[in-house]
């Protein structure tokens, strides 16, 4: 894992090395903190910084035999990293592997392999480290270049940091993300009646029918847009196509919810169709980006989830066909001219060549790449994933249009997968040049290509 990781070819180390390498970093979809950025926080040790709600390395470590109370337990800081260096030898070809030494050597500055024999010599170097002014919160994202930062947050939500953030004068610009995920929950009657509760608080509005619950709804958007919220995000298991002809029906549905009634199966497909289109609009109408994060099936573990909650690590990839509903969805919008800037990420691979596919039929000419395919998600952002996605967009799209890579993640030491995708998208580009399939004229073009996708994409797409 030296400076030339992953780059096989001279064509790649000259793309990565003069192109990629030094560009900064948008990170326009993450779960960090910002209440860790506006305090500037300073970890107490490596293992809060790095396994402290790490589900990727739960998993591993659980695969490993390692039981749980060493991993989400009340074990020390210590027994806990203790059991993360014998598991790491076990991660060889899982990404895992990559991203720990990356981080280690980025961050601290250690080559070192990490195991049982170095795991104390490791520590301690770490921890003496996260001392030091440099390696707190804020510290980290300056290290890494980090220009934009966009985190995921719900409208009930005071975003008292970010204003806190912004009036410190920090240069790293810390955006909010609006995340409606709960306000469509319906499922679960007693807990969308208590979130029902805390918007009509948060709004100052009193909710009684189903328009003040719109109305609810629309306040805290206009307040996100006031904080400098530039996009909204959706995590579901699948597109709600559903036309719903009148709203009435909704209406219907809201009483019933308001009065404890649990719903059926078509009220709920109903209830989340309206509120997708809902929120859609709101985003058309302030010129934002909406983000789908489709597929997954999660917290499969009833026993992990009623000791830990949510996030366990115990999500999985779904099979759902929402090809159909997620065309209807589109094509809705599209027709009341009302189809804001989108990306799309799917869980499962079996539907990139649809997605990949389904954004060509949406694409209006108003903007280059208006629609996107978003870069391999959660379980598909290791190498084998993230070439995936790029040679399917490149065969059924314009890669060259692509705002590339994000971190998806709860950690401050997550900032090398920027670098782990730079390095494998230098990679396949230098070897269609060497292999003849690029050609050597078109150079300029390709070093502007590796620059685009790297950061300026997204810059120009977002409006940064």
């Amino acid at each position: 894992m030296d400076a030339d990781f992953l780059l096989q070819t001279e064509t790649a180390k000259m793309l990565y090395h003069e192109h990629a390498e030094k560009l900064p970093i948008i990170d326009y979809h993450c779960h960090l903190n910002p209440q860790m950025i506006a305090e500037d926080y300073k970890f107490r040790s490596i293992t809060e910084l790095w396994l402290g709600g790490d589900h990727y390395k739960w998993r591993a470590m659980r695969a490993n035999g390692v039981v749980e109370h060493f991993i989400t337990g009340d074990a020390s800081d210590w027994e806990k990293f203790q059991k993360w260096a014998e598991t790491v030898p076990y991660t060889l070809r899982n990404p895992l592997y990559h991203w720990t030494h990356l981080e280690l050597r980025t961050a601290f500055g250690i080559n070192k392999l990490l195991n049982p024999d170095t795991a104390r010599e490791i520590y301690d170097e770490c921890n003496a480290k996260l001392q030091l002014p440099e390696f707190s919160a804020r510290g980290l994202m300056r290290r890494y270049g980090v220009e934009v930062v966009c985190t995921t947050d719900d409208p009930v939500d005071s975003l008292e940091y970010h204003k806190a953030i912004r009036e410190s004068g920090f240069e790293i610009k810390v955006l909010p993300t609006w995340r409606p995920d709960k306000a469509m929950a319906v499922e679960n009657v007693p807990q969308f009646k208590d979130y029902v509760a805390k918007l009509a608080q948060v709004s100052g509005k009193q909710i009684e029918t189903f328009d003040d619950f719109l109305a609810a709804l629309q306040d805290r958007h206009d307040f996100f847009a006031s904080m400098g919220c530039k996009l909204s995000d959706h995590g579901i298991e699948e597109f709600y196509g559903e036309r719903v002809s009148d709203s009435k029906e909704i209406d219907v549905i809201f009483e019933k919810l308001k009065l404890g009634n649990d719903l059926e199966t078509a009220e709920i497909r109903q209830f989340k169709s309206f509120m997708l289109f809902y929120f859609a609009m709101l985003n058309d109408q302030k010129g934002w980006t909406q983000q789908f994060h489709y597929g997954p099936i999660r917290n499969t573990n009833t026993r992990l989830f009623k000791s830990w909650g949510p996030d366990a690590g115990c999500d999985s990839i779904g099979e759902v066909n929402t090809a159909k509903e997620m065309a209807h969805f589109f094509d809705r919008l599209d027709h009341y001219g009302q189809l804001a800037k989108t990306i799309i990420y799917n869980l499962n691979p079996a539907a990139n060549a649809m997605v990949a596919t389904m954004i060509g039929n949406f694409q209006d000419g108003s903007m280059p790449g208006k629609m996107q395919w978003g870069s391999g998600w959660w379980f598909l952002d290791q190498k084998g994933g993230i070439e995936a996605q790029l040679n399917t967009l490149s065969e059924q799209g314009l890669l060259s249009r692509f705002v590339g890579m994000l971190t998806d993640s709860r950690s401050f030491l997550s900032y090398p997968r920027h670098e782990y995708f730079r390095r494998i998208l230098c990679n396949l580009i230098g070897r269609d040049v060497e292999n003849g399939e690029l050609p050597v004229e078109e150079m300029p073009r390709i070093c502007q290509m590796v620059e685009d996708i790297c950061y300026y994409n997204a810059k120009n797409y977002f409006q940064f």
